[in-house]
């Protein structure tokens, strides 16, 4: 009986899990399904196997505008997943922005505030001094739409190349020095 209920249980939340993405996150196309190997927390893809993360936007954090990750098409992206309540995301925001004034205009920052409140995630980004745009996630359902992407712990970052293709990976804490090793070749591919 035991397995019974635990088979149901999976199947239950694997229902739920397919109801997170499709139309309500936008979500449309791509082939990229994320995969941790032996536990890593970093990944690179050589561009031969770089896969399209799909479409991708939502709101802002005032609910007026919506982000659209199609709008910086030609542009390296880097998709950082956060929230105001988590320690490491605190920790790494400023040299986020400092990376991000860095590079624009070739690399486009775009953050997804989840599991958050509208005012918590704006009085972040305004006491950290963030100036890239965030999209407002509180029900994860954009971090959901990047199938196979592990939504337990934050931050989470991705690196996407001109093409929306994803080419960078860390499942963890950044520091400036980390998206400096992989940003410069990004910008330079053709």
């Amino acid at each position: 009986m035991k397995r019974f209920r635990r088979a149901l249980l999976a199947m239950a939340m694997a229902v739920l899990a397919g109801c997170s993405v499709g139309k309500d996150a936008n979500v449309y196309g791509g082939s990229f399904t994320f995969a941790s190997p032996g536990g890593l927390t970093e990944f690179s893809y050589p561009a031969q196997d770089r896969k399209q993360i799909g479409s991708m936007s939502g709101p802002d954090l005032t609910g007026k505008h919506t982000i659209t990750l199609s709008d910086y098409t030609g542009k390296v992206v880097v998709l950082n997943f956060w929230g105001s309540w988590c320690a490491p995301c605190r920790d790494e925001a400023q040299g986020l922005e400092s990376v991000w004034r860095k590079y624009k205009p070739d690399v486009q920052f775009v953050g997804v505030d989840v599991k958050d409140t509208a005012s918590g995630g704006s009085a972040f980004m305004a006491g950290k001094q963030i100036t890239y745009p965030s999209i407002f996630d509180p029900g994860m359902r954009t971090m959901l739409s990047v199938r196979g992407l592990p939504t337990g712990s934050l931050p989470v970052t991705l690196v996407l190349d001109k093409r929306g293709r994803v080419a960078h990976i860390w499942l963890h804490e950044i520091t400036p020095g980390d998206l400096g090793t992989v940003l410069p070749a990004l910008v330079s591919e053709t």
